[in-house]
């Protein structure tokens, strides 16, 4: 919808932080699927992995768009492939 997401999110740790993320997309490993998102907490891109959001509340609030660009995501193997819902 191109809001706002308010997310609990569990570290590795299990400790649990409130992050208010701006959606870019979705990437995903043999393993995982992560969002990838505008961080408002740590003021940059962060990958959140989908198995560790405790919970999601969607905002009213609609951000300006942003730019997702393929270093911002510094994943180092493989090849990043635009996927579509066909």
């Amino acid at each position: 919808t191109g809001r706002v997401l308010r997310l609990a999110y569990g570290d590795r740790e299990g400790d649990t932080t409130t992050r208010d993320v701006e959606p870019l997309g979705y990437v995903g490993s043999p393993y995982h699927w992560y969002l990838v998102g505008w961080c408002r907490l740590r003021d940059a891109v962060r990958v959140f992995r989908t198995d560790r959001i405790v919970s999601v509340t969607v905002t009213a609030e609609v951000p300006a768009p942003r730019e997702l660009r393929r270093e911002d995501l510094d994943i180092p193997y493989g090849e990043v492939r635009q996927l579509t819902l066909g």
